[in-house]
């Protein structure tokens, strides 16, 4: 069986950034990680660190004493995605930035994970977290997630494996929704509610 890391070694593994996995930390400790199979140091300048799918694992297990990353609110200075209906302010320039930088930091991922360095088509990561990882591919794009009291996208699970649903306000903005999923790398459909007879996208994460 395999040890758990030590608590300094945990500290940093939790404290990854979520979307990339890059790491920060001493020599030492990052070399350890190494050792354990738990992160890897890019080949490439400026040979940052990163957590292998392993490290992935161990950060989204229960920590001793952070909370999750999906839980945290916004003031805590966790990036996460906006799925629709969350009760948060406009986005403004600062947000920008923040989607901007994770949507890089995803597209990097996908070059390091990815086998053949494509980054064209989702990786590992985003086939765990499917609904964070479509919600960043429309957010990124420009689309306005909706509100409590604002129309926009809302990307929710599904009983089916390996996909979301997608629902706008509108035939257009859905369609656009539907453009963008495809351009990042994910495979989309078009349904109607049984009862309603509303649009609604179902979106998979694109394996080749």
């Amino acid at each position: 069986m395999t040890r758990p890391p030590t608590a300094a070694q945990r500290r940093v593994i939790d404290a990854a950034d979520p979307v990339t996995g890059r790491l920060r930390g001493t020599d030492a400790q990052l070399a350890a990680l190494v050792t354990r199979g738990l992160a890897f140091r890019h080949p490439r300048p400026p040979h940052d660190h990163f957590l292998t799918p392993a490290g992935h694992r161990i950060r989204e297990s229960a920590p001793e004493v952070l909370e999750p990353a999906a839980e945290a609110p916004a003031s805590a200075g966790v990036f996460t995605a906006r799925i629709g209906g969350e009760d948060l302010p406009d986005a403004g320039p600062a947000r920008t930035r923040e989607v901007h930088s994770a949507w890089q930091g995803l597209l990097e991922l996908r070059r390091m994970t990815n086998p053949d360095g494509s980054v064209d088509r989702p990786c590992g990561w985003e086939r765990t977290h499917l609904v964070r990882a479509a919600a960043l591919a429309l957010e990124a794009a420009g689309h306005r997630p909706a509100g409590r009291d604002t129309e926009g996208y809302r990307v929710r699970t599904t009983p089916q494996p390996e996909a979301v649903a997608v629902r706008t306000p509108d035939e257009e903005s859905l369609r656009a929704c539907a453009g963008t999923l495809e351009r990042a790398g994910w495979q989309v459909s078009e349904h109607k509610e049984p009862r309603t007879a509303a649009s609604y996208l179902l979106a998979s994460p694109r394996r080749t």
